[in-house]
């Protein structure tokens, strides 16, 4: 019995592709109008048929070619890529992606949101003592 994986079996690649992408099996069986078992299936099979392959990258949001030449190796170099690439300033990176507050604004915002709290639940606590007190002396 060999222990070596093969290194065309659609259905790892599949499964490596929506782990990527943080989905369950139970989010890509709803994608495909199947269920969960299904998926699990598919994701076992060493070959998927070419209508059901276009179906589930559609579903992943990724083109077939992207499925069948999956490698974890092409990830790990693709991510590498980009970090060594901004590293080195050639890659100008989206706006969005930066960040664009003042990170001690906010911290400032935290700070006197979480200031307005402590003095509301100070003043409650003044409040029942005092209730308490006006109780003892009825008594």
């Amino acid at each position: 019995m060999s222990t070596t994986t093969k290194p065309y079996h659609i259905g790892r690649k599949i499964s490596r592709i929506r782990e990527l992408k943080d989905m369950k099996q139970e989010a890509l069986a709803q994608a495909l109008g199947t269920n969960q078992q299904a998926i699990s299936v598919l994701e076992n099979s060493e070959n998927i048929d070419e209508e059901k392959l276009k179906e589930v990258a559609k579903a992943l949001g990724v083109s077939v070619e992207a499925i069948k030449n999956f490698t974890e190796e092409n990830v790990i170099n693709y991510f590498n890529n980009i970090y060594d690439n901004e590293i080195n300033g050639s890659i100008v990176a989206p706006q969005s992606s930066h960040c664009n507050f003042n990170p001690l604004d906010k911290l400032m915002e935290v700070y006197e949101e979480k200031e307005k709290l402590y003095e509301r639940l100070l003043q409650s606590e003044k409040d029942k003592n005092e209730y308490l007190e006006k109780l003892l002396k009825e008594k």
